[in-house]
């Protein structure tokens, strides 16, 4: 974001509001500028840049006596220009790895962990999260023929995670039926999303299959619900608690709207994928605005992708929109290397396998 208007004495004050901002939680004026000694410059010159900053939309004025407040495009502008890289210490990342090697050695406990981690790391309410997007693929059928109404589907998925389904069928077939289906599925079904098992593609099973073509529709309505079932979103929030310490958050009624989004995990899911937006270093980052949802409208996300034995989710904070987003940027940084770095070996990839039956 480059905004020709703004000059270098206004980039510096529009930096020091917002630092200050963070610090206090309070409305910002010149005389605290000066006295701060965050700018050089008179109080009445300050007064008048903050002035034409705030009928740029930088800054709002609560009430005609006081300080200036940043708006939610005064923060887009010190996340995108102003802020400086948190360099996590030595020591933190060392913290942050020993946790990890501890902690994350199940992939159903990850999500959780490292929402626990987040939180813990940077004092703002942990999340981590997978999102439903359509592009679950199978990348190889495989059968096991077990009686005439009766046989084991084996699906295999992205990072080795395998499911294996029992179908039961209300009529029989021979075992050359399901080698031509398991034929077929790995000829027509292959590296499909589940909306792309088209009608069109359902006939050519149909037809491969010709006499026991009833099969194919049981059996891939198996297929897309279990597509599905990996497709689901899951979300883990901690450290809840964390947002009781933010005067923001001190109104009853503010924070039970936001309790309430973190209970509509569908809700949350889209605020997220439709209003996050991503910066250098793969940072995604949602401020919210008061013409937005209430239950966000002084809220900040911050989130970042990492991936885990072929899944992919996004670890990251929830807190008041004057957050520190510079060393928050660098604990989730550092959090996700170390993430990567763990599960992720160059030569080494996670195997998660699941049988069902």
């Amino acid at each position: 974001m480059d905004d020709a208007r703004l000059t270098e004495r206004k980039k510096a004050i529009l930096s020091a509001i917002v630092d200050a901002h963070i610090n206090h939680g309070e409305p910002v004026g010149s005389k605290y500028l000066v006295q701060a000694g965050a700018i050089r410059c008179s109080a009445a010159t300050i007064r008048n840049e903050m002035a034409e900053l705030e009928e740029m939309g930088y800054l709002i004025q609560p009430h005609t006596s006081a300080g200036r407040l940043p708006s939610e495009l005064a923060y887009r502008y010190y996340v995108d220009s102003l802020v400086h890289q948190y360099s996590a210490t030595r020591q933190e990342i060392d913290e942050i790895n020993e946790k990890l090697r501890y902690k994350l050695t199940e992939m159903d406990e990850i999500l959780a962990e490292v929402s626990r981690l987040a939180a813990a790391f940077t004092d703002y309410t942990g999340i981590a999260f997978q999102t439903g997007k359509g592009n679950v693929r199978v990348t190889h059928f495989d059968t096991v023929f077990r009686s005439a109404k009766d046989f084991l589907l084996i699906m295999m998925f992205p990072g080795e995670v395998v499911k294996t389904k029992h179908i039961r069928l209300a009529f029989s077939i021979t075992e050359e039926d399901l080698a031509r289906f398991t034929e077929g599925a790995n000829l027509f079904l292959v590296n499909l999303t589940s909306d792309q098992m088209s009608m069109p593609v359902i006939v050519r099973m149909e037809t491969l299959m010709g006499a026991a073509g009833a099969m194919v529709h049981p059996v891939i309505k198996v297929i897309y619900e279990t597509m599905n079932e990996l497709d689901q979103a899951e979300i883990r929030i901690d450290g809840v608690n964390k947002l009781l310490q933010y005067p923001e958050y001190s109104d009853v009624g503010t924070l039970r709207d936001l309790l309430g989004m973190f209970e509509e995990k569908e809700r949350l899911i889209d605020v997220i994928e439709s209003h996050s937006r991503q910066t250098e270093g793969d940072i995604r980052i949602y401020i919210g605005d008061e013409k937005e949802d209430s239950a966000m409208s002084n809220t900040t996300m911050i989130f970042k992708e990492v991936t885990v034995g072929g899944k992919k989710f996004s670890v990251g904070v929830i807190g008041p929109r004057r957050m520190n987003y510079s060393k928050v940027i660098g604990m989730i940084n550092s959090l996700c290397f170390g993430i990567d770095s763990m599960f992720n070996p160059p030569e080494e990839r996670l195997l998660g396998t699941e049988t069902e039956e």
